[in-house]
């Protein structure tokens, strides 16, 4: 898509989503303050939100990184396909899954049942967006930085096709079909 970055309109500003990420931050380090979770984040839209929620941590975790596929340009392929593993062993383990988005739930439901399959002590996850109005879960995400309209996102990690994970805010990439 030429002129991409032509097309693109503010949804979250780079101050709001850094706020946000502290509060979230600042709530899972209250919920775990007694214990050392692993946050697995999902690359490789995640790698960005994971890294600042880290850091705005007060608590010892540790950080893991799965990779899955799920999407070509601006639709999802209705398969999840597992691309890079998580290397630690998350038995007995706290569990707290970093996402980017989530939109269908395709991608969040292949990855907690993974989890799950493992015997964690417990398994909760975070996601930096949400689309209420798309997603179709069994189960509740524990933490949701921001509930969006279902518009295709671009930003702080979020990607059209490789590119533009480099913007510090969320923008909706306009002329694009919903994900």
């Amino acid at each position: 898509m030429a002129g991409t970055r032509d097309n693109l309109t503010e949804l979250i500003s780079e101050a709001e989503v850094a706020k946000r990420v502290k509060a979230l931050a600042k709530d899972i380090s209250e919920t775990y303050q007694d214990e050392a979770p692993i946050l697995i984040g999902i690359l490789n839209g995640s790698f960005i939100f994971a890294a600042d929620l880290m850091r705005a941590m007060e608590i010892d975790c540790e950080i893991d990184f799965i990779k899955v596929s799920s999407y070509a340009g601006t639709a999802s392929k209705g398969t999840v396909k597992l691309l890079k593993d998580i290397s630690a062993d998350i038995t007995d383990r706290h569990v707290v899954i970093v996402e980017d988005i989530i939109d269908s739930g395709l991608t969040i439901k292949f990855i907690r049942d993974r989890m799950l399959e493992t015997s964690p002590k417990s398994v909760a996850i975070i996601t930096l967006l949400m689309k209420p109005d798309i997603a179709k879960l069994d189960f509740d995400i524990d933490w949701v930085g921001f509930e969006i309209p279902p518009e295709f996102v671009v930003g702080y990690g979020l990607d059209y096709d490789q590119k533009l994970r480099n913007l510090k805010g969320i923008y909706c990439l306009g002329g694009s079909e919903s994900e």
